[in-house]
């Protein structure tokens, strides 16, 4: 009895890190997307710079979501 809860919990607790993580990389490319855009609407002679950053900077959030989902990941199965 004891046991399945203990695997229940880890198993919920890697599903709730896979989901929070994948979310909060969908705002924050969101949100970096949207202020680019607004950056380029003020300033369209700066539009190659701006996108280049916002390339770089969504590059390391999904990254970063990555590493996050690997480690829900070993969470199930390393225990």
């Amino acid at each position: 009895m004891w046991l399945q809860a203990s695997n229940t919990i880890h198993y919920l607790g890697a599903a709730l890190g896979a989901g929070l993580a994948a979310i909060g990389a969908g705002i924050g490319i969101g949100t970096l997307a949207s202020s680019a855009m607004q950056g380029i609407a003020r300033q369209p002679s700066a539009a190659g710079d701006i996108r280049a950053n916002m390339i770089l900077m969504a590059a390391f959030v999904e990254g970063v979501a990555l590493i996050a989902e690997v480690v829900a990941i070993l969470v199930v199965f390393l225990k």
